[in-house]
């Protein structure tokens, strides 16, 4: 058993794990990009810096830098433990080891937090949730959805999945979302079926092996496009 979680912690990711969980190419990052619950990610912040279009959107948004590093410190220590319980669970290719995990998670948010408000300033991380976006359509390139659908289907249903891909082609003619399992490193039960349903409403679908992996059978994401 690989990790027990009530409610979406504010786990954010870098620059190049984005790049490695999307297997995101040089096109692809010139395109303007949705990040879709991005939290804490210094994903924005540091391809800002590189000249790339990136707007991320996260309910979290609504509160203070200094609220979100609360939460993230109260929660931190216990995922961490979690992990160190269930050493075969976890690949250490990208991260040397739990701690190593802790530490770029730390670095992740404060490079995050130190873009924050001049990114709000800038509209580039907007107060925005799943299942339902209130974006224009087709407003991006391509959106991506880093840990949280599939991830947490044991809290989210399966209507939420279907909505919010939903949602995100409208605003996206391009989605992909990683990773493929729940935190139980079981691959979703909603996977197949959603991906039944899409192909029926006409989209096409891929499963993709990317060069990333944490969760042992993690590292594949869905490409869904118009």
């Amino acid at each position: 058993m690989a990790m027990k979680l009530e409610t979406v912690v504010p786990f954010g990711r870098s620059l190049n794990e984005y790049i490695k969980m999307f297997d995101l190419t040089d096109v692809d990052l010139g395109k303007r990009i949705l990040g879709v619950g991005d939290g804490p990610a210094s994903f924005n912040a540091e391809a800002t810096q590189l000249g790339y279009r990136v707007t991320s959107i996260d309910p979290i948004y609504q509160f203070s830098s200094a609220e979100i590093l609360s939460r993230f410190d109260a929660v931190v220590d216990n995922i961490i433990n979690q992990v160190k319980e269930s050493p075969n669970d976890w690949v250490w290719s990208h991260h040397r080891s739990p701690d190593d995990l802790r530490n770029n998670r730390v670095e992740a948010i404060h490079t995050f937090i130190n873009d924050y408000e001049t990114g709000k300033a800038e509209g580039r991380y907007l107060v925005d949730a799943l299942p339902h976006l209130t974006l224009p359509h087709r407003t991006y390139d391509l959106a991506l959805c880093s840990h949280f659908l599939f991830l947490y289907s044991e809290q989210l249903t399966y209507q939420f999945h279907l909505d919010s891909m939903q949602a995100m082609l409208r605003v996206s003619p391009e989605v992909r979302i990683f990773p493929l399992l729940t935190l139980m490193r079981e691959r979703s039960p909603y996977l197949d079926p959603i991906m039944q349903a899409l192909t029926d409403q006409g989209y096409a679908l891929a499963i993709k092996k990317v060069p990333y992996e944490l969760q042992k059978g993690g590292n594949e994401m869905l490409l869904i496009s118009t």
